[in-house]
């Protein structure tokens, strides 16, 4: 296994590496925006802090 370094600069491999791995999860992160049963940005549903916030509002 050690010889597979000799070939391969491990600098290179890993940045090259962690960008790929990046483009991905963006990749799947939007494709899974893009459908209709995982789009948690737009369900109509807002987020809890939010809802903490006006509750307070209303309080005071």
């Amino acid at each position: 296994m050690h010889k597979i370094w000799q070939i391969f600069d491990p600098r290179r491999a890993l940045v090259a590496l962690a960008g790929f791995l990046a483009v991905l999860a963006l990749l799947i992160h939007f494709i899974l925006l893009s459908t209709a049963d995982f789009n948690w940005l737009g369900d109509g549903i807002p987020a809890i802090a939010s809802q903490v916030v006006s509750q307070l509002t209303l309080i005071v």
